[in-house]
């Protein structure tokens, strides 16, 4: 063996230095290992087990909603998400940290999308925004790798295309709540559901079946590639009865106004169109509404979430005589010769009760009193009946109960009776009560739609219908899931004369020369109708004009109609809330424009009595000559 001191010196320092190199390394390594396997050994062990195959769920497309002729009302369109997956990130609080930074303040608050979704399945999304435009989806996309567990999305978007057109009645869709996950099978957080309308009426058919994809990713949550996929079901598509050039006429009709148009077939129940002023847009639903809007919306005053032509009750006015007629000539309390004298007023105890028209419209029969809107002649028709028989033919019309239209929060209205004031109040009915009762004043209310359904009822010869809006629920293959047919609820009991005679007054009431509802007549249709003026509060004996009045005090405006009256096939109730003036000037104008778009005629004339009806006369105009239906 050579001595050591006979190795060259330099030999020796590059051994040495070897050696050094050699154990530098070694060292290096084994920290390394260390560090791999006890200090941070947990967590690579976690991300080595998910850099793996994962189930990924593919939401389902809901179906489209389309209107009678296949139009289209509600459609999806595709939606950029982002969403993340808290398993996959390094640090989720740093993670929502450098979103916010990146995409602005007023992305809201992350942190608490993701503390509410804290109940999830592991491994579940997290929805943060849905439908990120373009410049935040370039942002995140070139960021990836600095936001671990985050990713963008491509779904489908619920989409509302006419905004605010029958939002009401289309409802909106939101993320699934809580109370829903619970009550509710086969939802998870971020889902969306149906809130309002059609959209949760029909949720069931429209929501669709999800799929999935088994998807191979990397350690920080990104798709890598897809080995298997199970493709979802879109939902079926619901057909309404909703005739959309319709709605758009009533809602146009409607435009600054506060009520409602509601339009059906009074032949089969279908509802043609439903209009509820003012409105909201559905669509700042589907994207997830922000607090301040839903602040907005939830605290005006004139309630644009409220369905007026459903959950709006209001006395019926004059409208309310074509009951009374019904039951006076059913009853034989009156006979269609029967005359009362009308001076102006009836003198009730300590009270004048008096009519619109003070200077009376002398001796009356029922034909001149539906088309004058006499009230002291109905006065005197309420006290033969009383107030318990005048409830009970109510009824029958299907006031005082929902119509069952499908829609969740209907009101039935009130009917009054000597045992609903007694059970309400605690207080017995007094006579004088019933007056106001009989030209549709006092404890008497309706919704738009019931008015509707009892004119439906007249024009179509006494059959009662349960109000419908969808005809069918179609797969994309056209496999029919659901179809609904007409629905009769009841029937009037009437003699044909008194239907017939009731249609006749309401003939004259659009025909004749100064007809209280002559705004309504339209050139070779046949339009009857009433016309009708709610008192919202009593005011002075003294005239006051109605732009003295404060808005909230001022007359509602009805007006239900029918065409054509020899053999209908559409019904329009209209109500303007506050109009200030009759039924004939502001609402008979609205029911006028719809009818000619559906009978196609006179369109021009009937937007020009929109414009021009605030220079007509007071819809209580005096009938000079009072045309008879040509039976």
């Amino acid at each position: 063996m050579t001595n050591r001191r006979e190795m060259p010196t330099e030999f020796r320092r590059r051994l040495a230095a070897a050696v050094t190199i050699v154990l530098v390394v070694f060292g290096l390594t084994t920290a390394r290992l260390w560090r791999l396997q006890i200090s941070e050994g947990e967590r690579y062990r976690s991300l080595s087990e998910h850099n793996r195959i994962r189930l990924r769920r593919v939401r389902a497309t809901r179906g489209v909603i389309l209107d009678r002729d296949g139009d289209v009302l509600v459609d999806n369109r595709p939606s950029f998400d982002l969403v993340l997956v808290p398993e996959d990130a390094q640090d989720v609080p740093r993670t929502i940290a450098a979103l916010t930074r990146l995409l602005g303040p007023e992305v809201g608050d992350l942190a608490a999308v993701v503390a509410d979704a804290r109940n999830r399945p592991p491994f579940e999304e997290i929805v943060l925004l849905r439908d990120l435009d373009w410049e935040r989806t370039v942002k995140i996309e070139t960021h990836q790798f600095e936001l671990p567990g985050v990713s963008v999305q491509v779904g489908p978007r619920r989409t509302y295309p006419f905004g605010e057109m029958a939002a009401h009645l289309l409802g909106y869709v939101g993320q699934v709540n809580q109370r829903e996950l619970e009550n509710l099978s086969g939802y998870r957080p971020g889902d969306l559901i149906g809130k309002t309308g059609a959209e949760r009426q029909w949720e069931d058919y429209l929501r669709g079946i999800d799929g999935g994809q088994q998807v191979e990713v990397d350690a920080f949550g990104r798709k890598l590639r897809v080995l298997s996929e199970v493709p979802e079901t879109s939902g079926h598509n619901l057909v309404l009865t909703l005739d959309r050039d319709l709605q758009f006429v009533a809602e146009d009709a409607l435009a600054g106004r506060e009520g409602s148009v509601v339009a059906m077939d009074p032949r089969t129940g279908e509802i043609l169109a439903m209009a509820s002023r003012p409105a909201f847009d559905p669509n700042v639903f589907a994207r997830g509404i922000r607090h301040d809007e839903w602040r907005a919306l939830s605290e005006d005053e004139r309630h644009p979430l409220r369905s007026r032509a459903i959950q709006g009750t209001y006395p019926p006015g004059s409208t309310f005589k074509i009951v009374m007629a019904a039951a006076a000539l059913e009853e034989g309390v009156i006979t269609p010769f029967t005359r009362i004298r009308c001076g102006g007023g009836l003198r009730f105890g300590k009270r004048t009760f008096h009519c619109w028209r003070r200077g009376g419209h002398g001796s009356v029969d029922l034909h001149a009193a539906l088309v004058h809107s006499c009230d002291v002649f109905f006065y005197q028709v309420g006290q033969r009946l009383g107030i318990d028989t005048i409830s009970e033919y109510a009824k029958r019309f299907g006031l005082g109960t929902p119509t069952e239209v499908g829609f969740e929060h209907e009101s039935g209205g009130i009917v009054p009776s000597r045992d609903w004031k007694e059970e309400r109040f605690g207080e017995p009915w007094y006579p004088g009560e019933t007056l106001s009762v009989a030209i549709g004043q006092g404890y008497v209310t309706s919704t738009p739609l019931q008015m509707a359904n009892l004119t439906a009822a007249i024009a179509n010869g006494g059959t009662l219908f349960r109000p419908r809006m969808v005809k069918r629920a179609e797969a994309t293959d056209g496999t029919v899931a659901l179809a609904d047919a007409p629905t009769v609820v009841g029937d009037l009991g009437f003699k044909k004369s008194t239907i017939l005679q009731i249609r006749d007054a309401l003939f004259g009431v659009v025909n004749a020369p100064r007809g209280t509802g002559a705004r309504a007549k339209i050139d070779g249709i046949d339009v009857g109708g009433k016309t009708g003026t709610s008192q919202v509060r009593r005011l002075s004996k003294k005239r006051v004009r109605p732009e003295d009045i404060p808005r909230r005090y001022r007359d509602h405006a009805w007006f239900v109609s029918f065409a054509p009256v020899g053999n209908p096939e559409i019904v329009v109730a209209v109500l303007v809330e506050h109009a200030g003036q009759g039924g004939g000037k502001v609402a008979a104008p609205i029911a006028r424009a719809v009818l000619a778009k559906y009978f196609g005629v006179g369109e021009e004339d009937a937007v020009m009595d929109r414009v021009a009806f605030f220079r007509h006369d007071h819809d209580h105009a005096a009938v000079r000559s009072t045309p008879r239906l040509p039976f």
